[in-house]
């Protein structure tokens, strides 16, 4: 199936600091194009992958499963480290979840995690039914663009395949268990007013984690979307600072970076 438009994957080769960003369930690489385009301006090399069974039908995301969707995260992180001094890894939802577990079985090859309103589990009682359910209902309601800033799209399925979605489930339970091995700084941005993911998800991760160094950060004006809402700049802003104080002389003023580049295909 031909990808959609404007869920290409995206690549910028930048400095030797590289930011590894995983978009979330059901979407796209375009919900975090605009903070990819940000830190690629700012002189880091940046990926942006298209995770599998995603940016076509929702048919496709059916027969795929969490160990597909982590696959290609892990093979973009194994590929920036050939390449690059360190690596950051960030995401948003079920993004934030790869790049939770990113941290926790790279270890050292991590140097920070970001995560935008992560996921840590599937709430209410269909999520409990699912083992059943998805063999007697193919799909159900999308849950993309749950953003405030009015006529602002994101580009997701508005179905949710329930074979997938029981993967996602069995992965937040797996990832869960290993949240204690993150030990990387930790910036974690959420929104109070998040319709996907309660805020009772970030708590989860916060008290679970190993960190030392964790940052949180209140995203007020915004819905689950947060890197295509209001606090959008918020976001940006957060993130290069972050990775600036961890990696001193990897963030230039804007401007000053090599163009970026999407990958179809």
């Amino acid at each position: 199936m031909p990808l959609l438009t404007g869920a290409e994957p995206f690549r910028h080769e930048g400095g030797e600091t590289a930011v590894l960003l995983c978009h979330g369930f059901t979407g796209s690489p375009q919900s975090l194009r605009p903070w990819a385009e940000h830190l690629a301006g700012r002189g880091l090399t940046v990926s942006l992958p298209l995770l599998p069974g995603h940016g076509t039908r929702w048919e496709d995301l059916r027969v795929t499963g969490w160990q597909d969707w982590y696959a290609e995260v892990d093979r973009e992180l194994r590929l920036l480290r050939e390449r690059s001094a360190r690596v950051f890894v960030a995401g948003l939802s079920m993004g934030g979840a790869l790049a939770l577990r990113l941290a926790a079985r790279h270890g050292d090859a991590v140097s920070g995690v970001l995560v935008v309103n992560p996921a840590n589990r599937m709430h209410g009682v269909a999520a409990h039914a699912l083992p059943v359910l998805r063999h007697l209902v193919p799909a159900t309601k999308g849950i993309a663009s749950d953003i405030a800033k009015p006529q602002v799209r994101e580009l997701g399925y508005d179905r949710v395949p329930l074979h997938a979605a029981h993967s996602l489930r069995a992965f937040l339970r797996l990832l869960d268990g290993e949240l204690p091995q993150v030990t990387q700084p930790l910036l974690l941005m959420r929104s109070p007013q998040d319709h996907v993911v309660p805020p009772a998800d970030s708590a989860r991760i916060l008290g679970r984690v190993s960190s030392t160094d964790v940052t949180e950060v209140l995203l007020e004006q915004s819905y689950h979307v947060a890197t295509l809402d209001y606090d959008a700049e918020r976001v940006f802003d957060e993130s290069t600072a972050f990775i600036g104080r961890l990696a001193p002389g990897a963030v230039t003023e804007a401007g000053l970076g090599k163009e970026g580049t999407t990958a179809g295909g």
